[in-house]
């Protein structure tokens, strides 16, 4: 049997979110288009910095490693571009990598946020069944009562009652 490709899972996975939440949703549209922009300014800055003084991005892999170190605000500054095109990628892949870690994080936030809603909307819901059920009881008490004193009254009217 033959394993299914990266890409094969990563469609199902994102075809199959209409099922997940929204934040769900997000999270893996912000991350394949993070691997996209990566692997595309990774492609463009080499030619863009190519042949430049000073420059330290010449081949695919150190653009990668620029790229990645770039888009999660690294930077640890091993490598940059030098040229006008090569920081106007720098700055495309930069707000990439910082919207998705925006991304990543409200998606945590509203995992949290949405499963602490859950359980308080089911406290609720267990508490006005145990305020309807105490109502329903302390009416039916309250009705007994009133019985009772009817009849005390009833019998004190008729002079069976007690004498002081």
């Amino acid at each position: 049997m033959q394993q299914p490709s990266f890409f094969a899972v990563l469609s199902q996975w994102l075809v199959g979110a209409r099922r997940r939440g929204t934040h769900v949703r997000a999270s893996l549209w912000a991350v394949v288009i993070t691997l996209v922009v990566l692997l595309v300014g990774s492609w463009l800055v080499v030619p863009a910095e190519r042949g430049a003084p000073g420059a330290s991005i010449t081949s695919y892999p150190r653009a990668l490693w620029w790229s990645l170190e770039t888009a999660t605000t690294v930077g640890y500054g091993d490598l940059y571009p030098v040229t006008l095109w090569g920081r106007i990628i720098a700055g495309v892949v930069m707000l990439v990598g910082i919207s998705l870690f925006g991304i990543l994080t409200a998606a945590l936030a509203t995992w949290f946020v949405g499963g602490a809603a859950r359980d308080l909307r089911r406290a609720g819901r267990v508490l006005r069944r145990a305020g309807h059920r105490g109502r329903a009881e302390a009416s039916t008490d309250v009705e007994a009562l009133h019985r009772r004193f009817d009849r005390l009254e009833e019998l004190v009217r008729e002079g069976r009652g007690p004498r002081p």
